[in-house]
């Protein structure tokens, strides 16, 4: 019980937000309407009832007046009133139907929209998704959970809901008209009245126990397939981005053995999924087909014994049986509330981990912005995930237009010191101070080309329309990339198509187009050759004069295009000799 309440607070924490948005009129709205609709759905349902009794009464008796009245315009009947034509109830019913299913639809995919929107932000923001990757172990697939989770959420959060309320609706309708339709019944010499009722009462209550001893293993079995299923997925997806890799290793069998292992893991839980379903399926299915002749045995010897006539024992069956499945709408709904369950622990999670992410928003060395015209970092302590000290107590001031070389062992901690310096490391402390209005690019070493054209690419993070076409032909040019000028504008996977030298190129053609205040290059020439990346250094010198350089290098000739070095090295940052130039 502490677990359903638990999993309630969790939905309702994740639904809550969409419902009192911006679109929570539009929203309230439209559930309005469904809902009105499936009331009338039901509402129809109880008509038909009756229609029922007087149609299998019109076929007990040979009245071909009143069974052909039944089937088109109606017939008003002496004992149920008027009763409308079959062809008039099914027309109405699928109208109602047909809308009800479309305007369900429309408000999913609204809300997913919202919610998607939401938690992508939310993921987004303030860098959470770095932090969230850098130090959370437990938040597997967050593309799942976004994609797969969110639309999963909505939409059985609508359908058990909904499920939910045609249930308690349809027994509150139906169960009057099967307490009329039951004679009272002796036991014990005590007269109980509308003893189907009870029967009804007892059978589906006996069904939902029963459900829940067979099936209560289903929740942390969907659970585990969703994260199992998700995690080879997610190696398919490095296999497809690191291919060239693998090629140049031969790392074809070792791949091979790795995704066997996980989508073995897959299978083994999947079968043990497959033998919980199988003997809830047993069930269900057990009780579902005695549900359909149990009220004919109930009701049976009132009709041999000549009290009620043919319509009457139709009716009661149907009655009883909608009264039985309202009752029993846990047990129907018990594989789709395993997955929810599984659903909303996966969200919840998520949430949270963003959630703890934002609270170490504040951790880490802060960027601030300074009336100087010279960056500088004060008093950088830099630390791992683990808590281990990596760099202590660095200070460093750049001025305008100045080029400084890193330099220092692998492992020193230079890539994180950039980290720092662009405002993305959570660990640690510190203070980063940034002239006002100043442009800072940081390029890796490993630049990230998003999916679209190659202007795109080169313009990245920046709008097109910030640049004339003149200015990135240009920027090609001087980051040598002159002859994919003609493609420019074709959308490709670019990140594939260009070599590690050629993606280099173009972050650097992204400096030469963007013309930072402060460049930051992490060993962001490691690819190219000597010759070239000499090239390319001389070039930034020049086209950008007043742009401040600082490099992370391990060839000594790129020293002789900076002012002075700097050389980290057992946690502290010292000055070296002048690099020349």
């Amino acid at each position: 019980m502490r677990d359903t309440r638990g999993a309630l607070r969790d939905a309702w924490a994740l639904a809550r937000p969409f419902w009192f948005s911006e679109e929570r009129w539009s929203a309230r709205g439209l559930l309005a309407v469904v809902v009105l609709l499936n009331l009338a759905l039901v509402g129809m349902n109880v008509i038909l009832t009756f229609w029922n009794r007087a149609f299998y009464n019109s076929l007990q008796d040979k009245n071909w007046e009143a069974f052909s009245q039944l089937l088109f315009l109606g017939r008003h009947d002496p004992d149920e009133g008027y009763l409308p034509g079959f062809c008039v109830v099914a027309a109405l019913f699928i109208l109602v139907a047909v809308f009800q299913l479309y305007l369900r639809q429309l408000l999913q995919i609204r809300w997913r929209r919202w919610m998607t929107g939401r938690i992508t932000g939310d993921w987004l923001r303030d860098r959470a998704y770095y932090r969230i990757a850098l130090s959370d172990t437990g938040t597997d697939n967050p593309d799942q959970r976004i994609s797969e989770d969110v639309n999963s959420f909505v939409s059985q959060n609508l359908s058990l809901g909904l499920g939910l309320m045609n249930s308690v609706v349809t027994l509150v309708s139906f169960i009057a008209v099967l307490w009329n339709l039951s004679d009272p019944v002796n036991v014990l010499e005590l007269p109980i009245p509308g003893y189907l009722v009870w029967v009804a009462l007892l059978y589906s209550a006996l069904g939902t126990w029963l459900t829940h001893l067979v099936g209560r293993r289903l929740i942390p079995v969907n659970f585990q397939q969703q994260r199992l299923e998700a995690d080879f997925r997610y190696s398919l997806i490095r296999v497809r981005e690191n291919a060239e890799g693998i090629a140049l290793h031969r790392g074809e069998a070792g791949e091979e053995r790795s995704l066997a292992g996980r989508f073995a893991a897959v299978v083994a839980n999947w079968r043990m999924l497959m033998t919980v379903t199988k003997r809830l399926t047993f069930f269900t299915s057990a009780f579902g087909q005695l549900a359909v002749i149990f009220p004919f045995i109930v009701a049976a010897p009132a009709f041999f014994a000549g009290r009620i006539p043919l319509g009457a024992l139709t009716q009661t069956s149907s009655v009883f049986g909608q009264v039985q499945g309202a009752m029993s709408w846990f047990v129907d709904s018990y594989g789709l509330l395993a997955d929810w369950r599984a659903t909303v622990q996966r969200l919840a999670g998520f949430r949270q981990a963003i959630a703890m992410s934002e609270a170490r928003a504040d951790e880490g060395p802060k960027l601030v912005t300074a009336t100087g015209s010279h960056l500088v970092a004060h008093d950088i302590e830099l630390k791992l995930p683990d808590g281990r000290v990596l760099v202590g107590d660095a200070d460093l001031s750049l001025a305008p237009g100045e080029a400084v070389v890193v330099t220092g062992a692998s492992g020193s901690g230079k890539s994180t010191l950039f980290r720092a310096l662009s405002g993305i490391w959570p660990f640690g402390r510190g203070r980063v101070e940034v002239p006002a209005d100043a442009r800072v690019l940081f390029l890796p070493q490993r630049p990230y080309i998003p999916l679209g054209t190659l202007r795109h690419a080169v313009c990245y993070p920046m709008a097109e329309g910030e640049f004339s076409k003149e200015q990135v032909l240009d920027a090609l040019n001087s980051a040598g990339l002159d002859g994919f000028i003609p493609q420019m504008d074709e959308s490709d996977a670019w990140e594939r198509r260009l070599s590690g030298g050629e993606q280099q190129r173009l972050a650097l053609a992204r400096a030469f187009l963007q013309k930072p205040d402060w460049l930051f290059l992490d060993e962001a020439t490691a690819n190219l050759d000597p010759e070239s990346e000499e090239v390319l250094y001389a070039r930034l010198r020049e086209k950008l004069p007043g742009t401040g350089i600082v490099s992370i290098a391990h060839r000594p000739a790129v020293a002789r295009f900076h002012d002075r070095g700097l050389r980290l090295g057992g946690g502290q940052l010292a000055p070296v000799a002048s690099a020349g130039a």
